[in-house]
């Protein structure tokens, strides 16, 4: 007889992942996301890198600036947000097909199962993976265990594997626990920040199994019951088994195309943006919603990307009230370099 399954699902370099998925020939090339795609504007900082990237010291959160003098050549793409939203709900979409859904962002959620043993999980987890990669062609890893927390924690350790070895999947229980986690610092815990972790070093504490050996008095004492009593449960492996639903629906559709070659010629992308708008609307009529927004996306070239949007006379699915706004909106770009991607995008009314 099987037991309750967490899985944690993550998506690799998610924003880097979703600007190949739509321009393919980026994959290998050092990809960094963040601002408004120029290197040189002060204040703005990294949200994504490539791991080409990571590998020449990029990290989230460093300032722009600071990437691009340390790799000048990669490419640098603007957050896109309405992009990595309409990625995101496709991928927690497929999610849904297997099971309860707890969403916990752009690129991880948790997936609740019941009744499976550890050879059945696992077997999930890589149908998961797979069912993820073919509907969406995004990559992930997964971490199973009994809890959120747990599962988690061992998803970190499927990320640190290779794809050339099979699906990305480590299982975390009682029973390797110690093994993988004893003598890793306090750090790599779910929820130990930095300030947690210097002050668990002035009790001497450094690794897991430091922490598992120290009295429950005494992390009470030095952090208050609430997180006192939450570390000595964290460091055993303990956790959250609840998976918290949420009613969803799209806030939006929008769908993208690279172009074989670079377009010029407006009428050219105006054709081109008669399909894009009815594809994009034939799937708001599927859901019976309505359309209040359009936006219109281009990239150039040189991978200039800008996005423009205009609200609509009212809420509507009629493509004669939409097209002339799209259509508009693409006027309003200065297209004085030859165009490689174009996008729309449909804001929804509720569902």
């Amino acid at each position: 007889m099987g037991t309750r399954r967490i899985l944690h699902v993550d998506l690799d370099q998610f924003q880097v992942s979703v600007e190949r998925r739509r321009s393919p020939e980026l994959a290998g090339v050092p990809v960094i996301v963040g601002g408004n795609g120029d290197p040189t504007e002060p204040r703005k900082v990294v949200t994504c890198a490539s791991y080409e990237a990571r590998a020449q010291g990029v990290r989230a959160g460093m300032p722009l600036r600071a990437a691009h003098r340390k790799m000048p050549d990669a490419v640098f793409l603007p957050l896109d947000t309405e992009a990595y939203d309409d990625a995101s709900a496709e991928v927690m979409a497929t999610l849904r097909t297997f099971g309860p859904v707890e969403v916990w962002g752009w690129d991880e959620a948790y997936l609740g199962v019941d009744d499976l043993d550890d050879e059945q999980a696992r077997a999930l987890a890589g149908e998961v993976i797979a069912t993820i990669r073919e509907r969406t062609g995004l990559p992930s890893s997964i971490g199973i265990s009994d809890n959120k927390q747990r599962a988690k924690t061992a998803t970190n350790f499927a990320k640190r594997q290779s794809p050339d070895d099979g699906p990305r999947v480590v299982a975390l229980g009682a029973d390797n626990w110690g093994a993988m986690m004893g003598r890793r610092p306090t750090r790599e815990l779910w929820s130990v920040g930095p300030k947690t972790a210097a002050k668990l070093t002035t009790l001497g504490v450094e690794t897991v199994d430091q922490l598992v050996a120290t009295p429950k008095d005494d992390l009470i004492a030095t952090f208050g019951p609430h997180q006192g009593n939450w570390l000595y449960v964290l460091c055993r492996g303990g956790g959250d088994a609840t998976i918290t639903e949420e009613p969803w629906a799209a806030k939006s559709h929008s769908h993208s195309r690279t172009f074989p070659a670079d377009l010029t010629d407006r009428g050219e992308l105006h054709a081109a943006l008669d399909e894009l708008t009815a594809h994009v609307l034939r799937q708001v009529v599927d859901e019976g919603r309505e359309a209040f927004r359009v936006a219109v996306t281009v990239r150039t070239a040189t991978f200039y990307t800008r996005t423009k949007s205009r609200k609509l006379a009212h809420p509507t699915t009629v493509l004669a009230d939409i097209g002339p706004v799209v259509h508009a909106l693409l006027d309003d770009f200065e297209l004085d370099r030859p165009i490689r991607l174009m996008g729309v995008r449909l804001d929804l009314t509720d569902a």
